[in-house]
């Protein structure tokens, strides 16, 4: 039975249509037509989906829509500033040309923010391991973690200016 849940996504209040079950990534897409979250596996082991809820990274295919009222949702799409400039950590993935297919990249720049809000600094290990939970089906880790941990160096000069 569908049911009214207001959401706050990318800043922006909104108001969905959703039965009790039906899962984030799939209201984000289909309804609210952001699909810089992608659908990797559905079953929250891939990464793909990874979205910041309250600043903290979580995989909408696992999450219940209905579960996120008054929390604030942030996807891929709401990273960049309104006047276009990329947030940091994108801006390292474009500066390291840290991708191949990219399918993944969204999951992995949203994991990547959300492990940046807890340690600014973090050593290459520790990045590699706050982002484990995310696969690439190209499997260009080094490249991906080497774009990941330029992001986190623009974020810390951006933080500095």
């Amino acid at each position: 039975m569908a049911q009214v849940t207001k959401l706050n996504v990318n800043g922006r209040p909104c108001t969905i249509d959703a039965d009790a079950d039906i899962s984030l990534l799939s209201v984000l897409r289909d309804q609210l037509d952001l699909t810089g979250s992608k659908y990797g596996c559905g079953e929250g082991q891939c990464g793909a989906c990874t979205v910041l809820i309250d600043d903290v990274p979580h995989y909408s295919c696992s999450v219940l829509t209905h579960t996120v009222r008054n929390k604030k949702v942030q996807t891929i799409e709401g990273l960049a500033k309104p006047d276009g400039t990329l947030h940091p950590v994108q801006q390292g993935v474009v500066d390291e040309q840290g991708f191949q297919c990219a399918f993944c990249m969204s999951g992995f720049i949203m994991s990547a923010v959300g492990f940046l809000k807890t340690n600014p600094n973090p050593t290459r290990l520790e990045m590699a391991q706050s982002l484990s939970g995310n696969l690439c089906r190209c499997q260009d880790y080094d490249k991906i973690l080497t774009a990941m941990m330029r992001g986190a160096e623009n974020m810390r000069k951006v933080n500095h200016a």
